[in-house]
């Protein structure tokens, strides 16, 4: 039987297991955005402004501890690449019909 311990970790990770699923899917996903924060607050003195900025406020200091409290509190979904590339071959089989049309 599997026992809670403390730990300095919040939102603990067990939580978050369940939202996406799996330990790679958690990995892949807070990895992501972890980038994309560090991202942003590297750019935060250049005005570019083009980084999403974090979506929770946090006391954290890590892109990767932003980013689980953000998944954790729902502010960030995970799209699937399936449904990425979805509208992509919906707009190749269209092209398709239209040379075999012309």
């Amino acid at each position: 039987m599997a026992h809670l311990h403390d730990s300095m970790i919040e939102p603990q990770i067990e939580g978050l297991f369940d939202t996406l699923g799996s330990k790679f899917s958690l990995c892949t996903v807070a990895a992501g955005r972890a980038r994309d924060i560090n991202a942003y607050f590297g750019q935060l003195g250049g005005g570019v402004g083009t980084m999403i900025p974090p979506q929770v406020n946090s006391v954290a200091r890590k892109p990767l501890s932003i980013a689980f409290e953000e998944l954790a509190a729902g502010s960030v979904v995970p799209i699937a690449k399936s449904e990425l590339e979805e509208p992509e071959a919906d707009a190749e089989a269209g092209s398709e019909e239209e040379a075999a049309a012309s």
